[in-house]
């Protein structure tokens, strides 16, 4: 009989005088969560898991099968999400195996002062996505309506033929405009947001809204964000909405969220 090889799956390093044991499963929702204590000041929230789930051919399609992979990347957030409301967390990408203690406690050997220094850093800190949407036709109708108004005299002194051609001018330029005051914009709101942040990153800008929706996705931004300062981000999200959403430019907040964005490069990966 063919022997089911066995890995460590991990979730997410913490701190140990924080978190208590674990109850539940891991991504498989059939082998329990346990609490590895070996580290100094550090534990690793682990489960069991089947290697050819996750390392193999086979494995690489169900990679790929958004059936497979949706429910276990949901449940490896819902783990993090957990240990986050008792301790610190360092979280790890979805997937990340380890053969065995030994393996793992090697890599914590390696890495465990960089692991204890990022537990301290974020230590009441929160992750916060700000994703930027545009509605592109209705951006250009304001440029223009504002572009407009600011030559109105000008305009007004032209004879009826020469202010046609004015204007249309004035509405052919307005794509090249949008572009400089999207840019601009970004750079301002950015600014803005980041004198509470922490830390800060742009992110992927990944398509929410289909085609033609006119619905574009023009920033994607995580924050690092002191909990303590989460009202007052928040208001500066309500302040550019106010300010921008007539223009077609609208802020979506979403939060909190285990640090993902900001953990450091620590090679973590399949050690089979």
């Amino acid at each position: 009989m063919e022997t089911v090889q066995r890995a460590l799956y991990l979730f997410c390093f913490a701190c140990s005088n924080l978190l208590g044991e674990l109850e539940g499963t891991g991504v498989d929702g059939q082998h329990p969560l346990s609490v590895f204590r070996r580290f100094p000041n550090l534990c690793a929230v682990l489960s069991e898991v089947r290697l050819e789930d996750f390392c193999g051919e086979t494995a690489e399609l169900r990679m790929r099968d958004l059936a497979w992979v949706g429910p276990r990347a949901l449940r490896h957030e819902a783990v993090v999400e957990e240990v986050m409301r008792h301790s610190p967390v360092l979280p790890a990408r979805f997937g990340t195996l380890f053969s065995s203690q030994e393996r793992l406690a090697e890599f914590v050997d390696r890495h465990g002062a960089a692991i204890s220094q990022f537990l301290e850093r974020v230590a009441d800190q929160e992750e916060w996505s700000v994703r930027g949407l545009l509605d592109r036709k209705q951006a250009g109708r304001a440029l223009t309506s504002a572009s407009l108004a600011a030559q109105e005299a000008q305009l007004a002194a032209l004879l009826p033929g020469r202010r046609y051609f004015e204007e249309q001018r004035i509405r052919a330029g307005a794509e090249k405009e949008l572009s400089l005051w999207l840019k601009e914009t970004r750079r301002q709101v950015a600014n803005h947001l980041r004198q509470q942040a922490s830390d800060f990153c742009e992110c992927p800008e990944v398509p929410r809204e289909p085609p033609e929706s006119g619905i574009e996705v023009v920033l994607n931004w995580a924050f690092l964000l002191p909990k303590s300062a989460t009202p007052a981000f928040r208001a500066r999200i309500n302040q550019v909405n106010e300010k921008h959403a007539m223009g077609g430019l609208v802020l979506e907040l979403s939060g909190p969220w285990p640090p993902y964005r900001f953990v450091p490069p620590l090679s973590i990966g399949a050690t089979p």
